[in-house]
């Protein structure tokens, strides 16, 4: 039995005795009461009284012993309670003990990992001062081959100017040659000449041609939507490739203005085309990091040049061969592609954006034009970069090559066009013009084919014609509206040919 129960025992005994005791109190003082009554009648009001006075007393003993009573309850609740809220205390301390204990087997454990650890950090610094050292080493062996190679490019840099200088000897001692040869064959060469051209009678040779000033637009074609960012003649050819934004590629006859064909298969918009010398292939720099090689003749694609992981935004090809072809991207590199095989060959890296770039009559250097501004001269086949000039206080647009090698225009977006000497790459040029102001960073410039004349197109919608030989402007040409992308001078001499950034192409004659 538990001490609640013990309790209200205990208190239904006391309750149980005190009514007894009364009942006994009561049976005791009933006879004295009642004999008492009898002969003293005359106090009755008085024992009444007292017997009155006894029942409040008794009253007041039954009202506290309520009290006592309900104080006893409740002393008892509380007790129930506080036991309630003792045993919860003592489940938490349990279940405190328990993650306690859990908590020192997780410490432990951890301070084992961090021990692992600590051993494993101390492993990785050895090694890691060891590969230090291994680069120290390294480095000191790069400054010492830089050093070197310095040396060498210094040394090579003297030949070249060496040879340079014995090619001007042997250049002006055949000029002198052919002026003598002109004038003793003045008859003869009359007798060639027709319509201003001379041509050679061995196949395969270019056509020496005489090219003439443009005045008149020709042909007015809208050739693309959404612009036209290159166009391109065929080799000694009137026949016009375009391509633009709609990633089209079309050929035009430019005496009918007549579309002859459309190439399609490209995945992104078309930066710059190339041709290839026999007129059989067309090659497509594009947005998609790709390049796109047609067959002419079936209008399909031959293959898709993959390599680059940025917008290819310029391509040339070989002047005597259409196996080899070098393209630049946004992906800081110049790549030699192998059209036989369809794969690279070489890669060049460098620091800045490449914009334009054009192959050496040779085939064995390219120059590129850099968005700091800079031309630079490139070994295709090492990668090595041979000469460096800063050509322009901003980016370059575009570089072309006079058909004798022996030139390179260059144009930028501080509005200047700059002539060099391929053999020294110093200036022997510079055209500029005050409404001259190029619309974007692929803006290309041209030379004519008689290597007399430049052409390049401005934001207000102007192409302006520059003479090489007395430096000013002999033509400015007015026909389009929007900004004017590129220009192509046909091989045959006429015509010239511009595009702008609504997609229409203009020929002027």
């Amino acid at each position: 039995m538990s001490q609640e129960e013990k309790a209200m025992e205990a208190i239904k005994d006391a309750l149980r005795a005190l009514r007894k005791r009364h009942l006994l109190e009561e049976g005791a003082h009933a006879p004295a009461i009642s004999a008492l009554s009898r002969p003293i009648i005359s106090q009755g009001s008085e024992w009444k009284e007292k017997t009155e006075k006894l029942e409040t007393e008794l009253q007041q003993c039954y009202k506290a012993q309520s009290r006592l009573s309900e104080q006893l309850v409740i002393e008892v609740a509380e007790s129930r309670t506080s036991k309630a809220i003792l045993q919860e205390k003592e489940l938490l301390i349990n279940d405190l003990q328990k993650e306690l204990t859990q908590r020192r087997e997780e410490c432990t454990q951890i301070q084992e990992e961090l021990e692992e650890k600590t051993k494993m950090v101390d492993v990785l610094i050895a090694e890691n001062q060891e590969i230090r050292s291994q680069l120290e080493e390294m480095t000191g062996r790069v400054q010492k081959a830089e050093s070197e190679n310095k040396m060498l490019i210094d040394r090579w840099m003297l030949q070249k100017m060496q040879d340079a200088e014995r090619l001007n000897e042997a250049n002006d001692l055949y000029e002198e040659m052919l002026a003598k040869l002109k004038a003793n064959g003045l008859e003869t060469l009359a007798r060639q000449q027709v319509d201003g051209i001379v041509r050679r009678n061995e196949d395969g040779t270019d056509h020496f041609v005489e090219s003439t000033i443009p005045s008149t637009c020709g042909h007015r074609i809208h050739a693309h939507e959404g612009g036209c960012g290159s166009i391109i003649f065929e080799y000694n050819s009137g026949t016009l490739f375009t391509g633009g934004q709609d990633r089209a590629v079309k050929m035009w006859d430019t005496n009918s203005g007549a579309l002859i064909k459309s190439l399609y298969g490209s995945l992104g918009n078309i930066l710059d085309m190339a041709v290839t010398h026999d007129n059989k292939s067309v090659i497509a720099a594009t947005s998609s990091n790709n390049l796109f090689v047609w067959d002419v003749s079936s209008g399909r694609v031959r293959h898709t040049l993959t390599g680059h992981t940025d917008k290819v935004c310029a391509v040339d090809v070989s002047k005597f061969s259409s196996r080899h072809v070098v393209s630049a991207a946004y992906d800081r590199t110049i790549k030699l592609w192998d059209l036989h095989k369809g794969y690279c060959t070489n890669t060049v890296l460098f620091t800045s954006n490449c914009n334009a770039i054009c192959l050496s009559i040779d085939g064995l250097t390219v120059f590129s034009g850099h968005m700091d501004g800079n031309l630079r001269l490139w070994d295709i086949q090492t990668g090595k970069l041979l000469s460096e000039v800063a050509g322009h206080s901003s980016a370059v647009t575009s570089v072309s090559l006079s058909r004798n090698g022996n030139r390179i225009l260059t144009s930028g977006r501080d509005n200047v066009h700059n002539v060099f000497d391929t053999r020294t790459l110093e200036i022997c040029g510079t055209l500029r013009a005050s409404g001259n102001r190029l619309a974007s960073n692929w803006s290309r410039s041209c030379i004519s084919p008689d290597d007399d004349y430049v052409a390049a197109g401005s934001a207000d919608g102007t192409v302006h014609v520059w003479s090489l030989s007395k430096g000013n402007i002999v033509s400015i040409l007015k026909e389009q509206t929007s900004p004017i992308l590129c220009c192509s001078w046909s091989g045959i001499g006429k015509p010239l040919a511009s595009a702008d950034k609504n997609g229409y192409v203009c020929t002027w004659t």
